[in-house]
């Protein structure tokens, strides 16, 4: 089979390699598009993969094509999206029902071979038996959407919130998806790009503020501030805004995954004593029974029509182009949304 592999840091190949075999639990997933994560550039680029080669790509769809012995509830031309994460079922976190904080868990493209291949070997419980009328090509957007359910169900707002997301990539444009179907009431998006912006108020977004052009402290200094407030940029300078314009009593989820230093000044710290905020993180996608309500909510909202990522996707391409996707995506000018590969 052809399948895109990293061989080092910032290298890439197209190669011929074995259709995978398969364990008694696992089934051979023919795979249909697979999209590219902003977490797969430094897997590339960086070379931050467990170990080379390595084939990345978890964010993907395809088709049931081989059952190991011990599978039920799968059939061969089963339509799936796949669970990325691999738990081992063992540690106190996974007895406790919490997969996403197993302590020795693998990762598909990143500790195990991925789906930027024709085939890919899966745990038969990773995979979700999809309705008829969610296309493959949604399907592999399913695995970011179930990131932005888990982030915005760490906290119980009310029905009609005030809310505030503070950066919209591919993450944050599907919290506002996600926090449209949840029933939040005004949704006020800020980001710094006006093409980001635009295509937040697609998705739902009431109020969307540049705040390159915009004095957030004097614009906000006049209205109410946030009920609940979601920080998807894992930036320095958003971090701090987070705490700052969530309303007293307010709820605070950091979702954006951060690769720089943070500074809160004091008085920007004391926000959080000051007001009595309710804070917290989140971290991937999944609970018990894995691999959890956020996937099923994800194709729920698909399928009903409440939610569709098809306007997210900005580019397809085949594994003969290799890098070019990691390169679309790490260009902060090329508009790239959510580019994958249409791989069968």
């Amino acid at each position: 089979m052809k399948a895109l592999v990293i061989t080092a840091k910032n290298k890439m190949e197209l190669q011929d390699i074995p259709v995978p075999e398969i364990e008694n639990d696992q089934v051979l997933i023919h795979v249909a598009y697979a999209g590219i994560c902003g977490s797969d550039l430094p897997r590339y680029y960086e070379g931050k993969v467990h170990h080379f080669p390595q084939i990345p790509g978890h964010e993907f769809s395809g088709t049931v094509t081989k059952l190991g012995s011990a599978v039920t509830g799968l059939s061969i031309g089963d339509r799936v999206s796949v669970a990325p994460l691999i738990p081992c079922g063992k540690c106190a976190e996974c007895q406790a029902g919490l997969p996403s904080m197993c302590t020795n868990y693998t990762f598909i493209g990143s500790s195990v071979p991925g789906a930027l291949a024709e085939y890919v070997a899966v745990p038969a419980q990773n995979c979700l038996v999809l309705p008829d009328n969610i296309s493959l090509t949604e399907a592999a957007t399913i695995e970011p959407l179930t990131v932005a359910i888990h982030g915005i169900e760490r906290v119980n707002f009310k029905a009609g919130a005030n809310v505030l997301v503070l950066g919209v990539g591919s993450v944050g444009l599907l919290t506002v998806m996600a926090l449209k179907a949840r029933g939040a009431g005004k949704i006020t998006v800020v980001d710094i790009k006006d093409a980001s912006l635009k295509v937040a108020q697609e998705c739902g977004a009431d109020v969307v503020i540049n705040s390159a052009k915009v004095n957030l402290d004097q614009y906000l200094s006049k209205r109410k501030l946030f009920d609940a407030v979601f920080e998807t940029a894992g930036n320095p300078i958003t971090q701090v805004q987070a705490l700052k314009y969530a309303a007293k009593h307010a709820q605070v989820v950091f979702i954006g995954k951060t690769t720089k230093p943070t500074t809160f000044q004091y008085q920007e710290f004391e926000q959080i004593l000051r007001k009595e905020l309710e804070i917290t993180g989140s971290w991937l996608s999944f609970s018990a029974p894995f691999p959890g309500y956020e996937w099923q909510a994800a194709i729920a909202y698909l399928s009903s029509g409440r939610i569709s990522t098809q306007k997210l996707i900005t580019g397809v391409y085949s594994l003969t182009d290799q890098d070019k996707p990691f390169a679309v995506l790490s260009d902060k000018n090329a508009g790239a949304i959510k580019v994958m590969y249409k791989i069968s």
